[in-house]
């Protein structure tokens, strides 16, 4: 496609997979890569040696662009700094904080810098600090979220900024990129919907959840805590409410989902683990490749732009 962010980028299609913790590991990022889009490696709160391994991993399963997501709140986002440097990475996402102070070694090192924002305030000092594009995450994705709903947030932070924003929460389909496009975004991130992806390594049974889902079959819990989680209902999500109404300690909450993402992701557990989904899960039907998931929505939105 023509298009800013995939000339900027290197790639074929304006499509990111979202980098999400325990998820997106360098089997599915290389596949949405070499699908033509932009696969990211979430480091999330993982030891620096196993994110550098697969960044390596990556290297070896494409040699199209790929990204490094960095959680900044991390206790070892500081020495993730350094390694997608020493890696050769080609982009990097932030989120959980500002990346302010990573951005000029960054660039030097020939890095494409686009953080998460959730506001746009946090947009125009982004655009400050020097990043190349922005992704403008709504309220309607998955895992940690903020409080604007994409449709409010996007135009907005499109308004604020002079740089390219990414659209992200909630867009699952052909029809959500047209969407996204319209409201002035140059690029999507997904991440629900990649979470079926055959290279996706998570558990079979996570998957499952997802494909089943109905479309208010999602809950934000952690409000409390400051940091909301949307994720599919179960046990654990129930528990997590419980605890929220009788107004219990943030120590006590936090201890409750410790552990939990992971319950999910590697060992199935459907009932304690913590099932990170967005809202567009309702709208998550079928396990693909990911080349066929990246084709499909860009089959959709071409149809739906020839109509206009």
């Amino acid at each position: 496609m023509d298009n800013n962010i995939c000339s900027l980028l290197n790639i074929k299609y304006p499509i990111f997979q979202g980098g999400m913790a325990w998820v997106s590991d360098s089997s599915l990022a290389a596949a949405v890569s070499n699908a033509g889009g932009l696969g990211i490696i979430a480091g999330g709160n993982a030891p620096a040696s196993f994110v550098r391994e697969e960044i390596i991993k990556a290297k070896e399963l494409t040699d199209k662009p790929f990204g490094v997501n960095i959680m900044l709140l991390s206790e070892n986002a500081d020495e993730l700094s350094d390694i997608v440097i020493e890696e050769g990475v080609k982009v990097v996402t932030t989120g959980a904080g500002n990346p302010g102070k990573y951005i000029e070694k960054w660039k030097k090192a020939g890095i494409r810098v686009i953080p998460v924002v959730a506001s746009v305030a946090l947009a125009k000092r982004m655009e400050r600090a020097g990043a190349d594009a922005i992704i403008a995450e709504g309220c309607e994705a998955g895992g940690h979220i903020g409080k604007l709903t994409t449709m409010v947030l996007l135009p907005q932070v499109v308004d604020s900024v002079n740089i390219p924003v990414i659209a992200a929460g909630g867009i699952g389909d052909g029809r959500g990129v047209a969407a996204a496009f319209i409201l002035g975004a140059k690029g999507v991130q997904l991440g629900t919907r990649f979470l079926v992806a055959n290279e996706c390594t998570i558990h079979d049974n996570y998957k499952e959840a997802v494909i089943n889902a109905k479309d208010i079959d999602t809950v934000v819990t952690g409000r409390p805590t400051g940091h909301p989680v949307q994720v599919i209902k179960n046990k654990l999500a129930r528990e997590y409410i419980n605890l929220e109404k009788k107004n219990v300690s943030l120590e006590e909450i936090e201890e409750l989902g410790r552990g939990a993402l992971k319950k999910a992701v590697k060992d199935g557990d459907m009932e304690n683990g913590s099932i990170m989904a967005g809202q567009i899960s309702g709208l998550v039907r079928k396990k693909q490749s990911a080349r066929d998931i990246i084709e499909e929505i860009f089959f959709e939105y071409e149809k739906i732009k020839g109509n206009f």
